[in-house]
């Protein structure tokens, strides 16, 4: 088992407790998973209480036991009925909040009354900016974690060329490359915090698979096998001379790389290898420009410009319904920030990890591929090492 040092828990305490202070907020109550496991290192059924000054409390209603043996913190209480939050926190000496940071983003608004009720004096507010930016930034043993993940990925790729074969259909190559990230130690599940972005590994998709839309923030679609998960690998039969994208997210030890190849049984039309020229030229362009203080969509507008260059405008990001990102965070979770999106102006910090993803999307199939990076001073470093041309099979 991996356990998350106490001293890295205790760094990103400290940053989120910096911000807590400049808002003014006494001090934040978390509950989500993802967020549960990047401060307190595990994910239980728990309350985590970060004050604005003073060491955290976690209070674990299920499995108190496991959470003692998984976290490195210090302070970690059983809590039967979350009803008795308030008289809990004041036994620890933590006085009623007159200002209380909950995630709003991701609670449930029956769970926001709840909150409301045990605290009736305290002003509630959103901790969630606050959360997204201290975990953006990742340090030293975060890096080392995303580097096995990229690992990870490396060794899924390489199984490709072991199994993919004409005449089978998307999801059995799925699964069978779903089984070597399992063997390798996949946890299976992509954690997103957006509002029912769901996911499971990623896409796979062959030849007009990859046109066929669906719900997800994404450029590709996929019809899946059935209306109620309407994404991803589904039975279309995988012919010669189509590109096959696969699009898949290796996770490990609760951090995630994002990484996207195409491969192809025998050759494909110039037409799609001119675009994934376009997309190679992309991001090696974002990759150059990546730099400390780089704002997010200037990056985005130097995307687009290369793909109007090649007259493929119409094509970037999805068809015939594009997305307005080319990149995204990710680390615990899939889509964390920065954004290289329109409009979007952050700046880039560095230690923020980056999935760049330009795509070119046609009726006839998808090109294009994606690295995840991480911000240096240098420009962005890549850490999804693999052959990036198209793969000819």
């Amino acid at each position: 088992m991996r356990q998350i040092p106490r001293e890295e828990l205790t760094q990103r305490t400290l940053r989120l407790q910096n911000l807590l202070r400049e808002k003014g907020i006494d001090g934040a109550l978390i509950v989500q998973n993802a967020d549960l496991f990047y401060f307190a290192g595990v994910v239980q059924r728990a309350h985590l209480f970060i004050p604005a000054a003073g060491k955290p409390l976690l209070l674990v209603r299920k499995s108190h036991a496991r959470a003692r043996a998984e976290s490195a913190l210090e302070n970690i209480v059983s809590l039967e009925n979350p009803r008795e939050l308030p008289a809990a926190l004041a036994a620890h000496g933590f006085g009623p909040p007159a200002c209380l940071g909950l995630e709003l983003d991701v609670l449930p608004v029956n769970e926001y009354f709840r909150y409301q009720k045990m605290f009736p004096a305290a002003r509630i507010v959103d901790v969630s900016p606050l959360i997204r930016q201290v975990r953006m930034v990742k340090s030293a043993y975060e890096l080392e974690l995303l580097k096995n993940a990229a690992a990870l990925g490396r060794e899924m790729f390489s199984r490709v060329r072991e199994v993919l074969r004409e005449g089978m259909t998307e999801v059995e190559l799925a699964g069978q490359l779903e089984a070597c990230y399992r063997r390798h130690g996949h946890q299976g599940y992509v954690r997103t915090r957006s509002f029912n972005m769901e996911m499971v590994y990623g896409h796979l998709l062959a030849g007009e698979s990859c046109a066929v839309p669906s719900f997800l923030d994404s450029p590709t679609g996929g019809s899946g096998l059935n209306p109620s998960f309407p994404q991803g690998a589904g039975f279309k039969v995988i012919r010669r001379d189509e590109p096959v994208l696969i699009d898949y997210v290796a996770v490990l030890d609760g951090y995630m790389v994002d990484q996207s190849r195409i491969f192809c049984l025998g050759c494909l039309p110039e037409k799609l290898v001119r675009a994934h020229r376009a997309a190679l030229e992309i991001q090696e362009l974002l990759k150059e420009r990546g730099r400390p203080g780089a704002i997010c969509s200037e990056l985005y507008d130097l995307a687009v410009g290369v793909a109007e260059k090649y007259g493929l405008q119409e094509y970037f990001m999805g068809y015939p319904e594009p997305v307005s990102f080319v990149g995204h965070g990710l680390g615990i979770e899939l889509d964390e920030l920065p954004v290289i999106a329109r409009g979007f102006q952050m700046p880039l910090e560095e230690g923020m990890i980056l999935a760049l993803e330009p795509k070119f999307v046609f009726p006839e199939g998808g090109v294009g591929l994606e690295n995840t990076f991480v911000v240096t001073s240098r420009g962005l470093e890549t850490l999804t090492v693999f052959e990036e041309g198209i793969i000819y099979l």
